[in-house]
């Protein structure tokens, strides 16, 4: 007499999160719940956020972005970017979210990366002078 068969484990589908033009502030709210769905219902890793189909980045496609790290933050987990192309790259980059919103293991291998670091503790960058203009209020 055989005796029951093992039963499977569930497979949990990656989380997704597809990112469309236009991206507005105005939906960053309705993004963040479904991050938050979608965080729950996949279980433990990250939730991966495809920006492939955001067209021309702006700076509302980054505070949702950020808005997104935030929320995954708050419940544990983290995103990770799928489809990032080069002007949403280097907007990312300009604005310092590219670290970010890096996982954690890739920041262990760029250079001068520490972790816990505050942007107090950035040594200044050289050949920069503050100076008062003539005429300038005392502060």
């Amino acid at each position: 007499m055989a005796g029951p068969e093992p039963e499977n484990p569930p497979t949990l589908s990656p989380a997704v999160l597809v990112l469309d033009q236009p991206v507005t502030r105005a939906e960053v709210e309705r993004l963040c719940e479904r991050l938050s769905a979608l965080a729950r219902r996949a279980g433990p890793g990250p939730v991966t956020v495809d920006v492939g189909g955001v067209g021309r980045p702006d700076l509302a496609v980054v505070e949702a972005l950020a808005r997104l790290r935030l929320t995954a933050g708050r419940l544990g987990c983290r995103i990770q970017l799928r489809n990032a192309r080069g002007e949403l790259r280097r907007l990312l980059a300009w604005t310092g979210l590219d670290e970010a919103l890096a996982a954690p293991a890739a920041l262990d291998g760029v250079l001068g990366a520490e972790r816990g670091g505050e942007a107090e503790q950035r040594e200044e960058a050289l050949g920069v002078e503050e100076g008062v203009e003539p005429g300038d209020p005392a502060p």
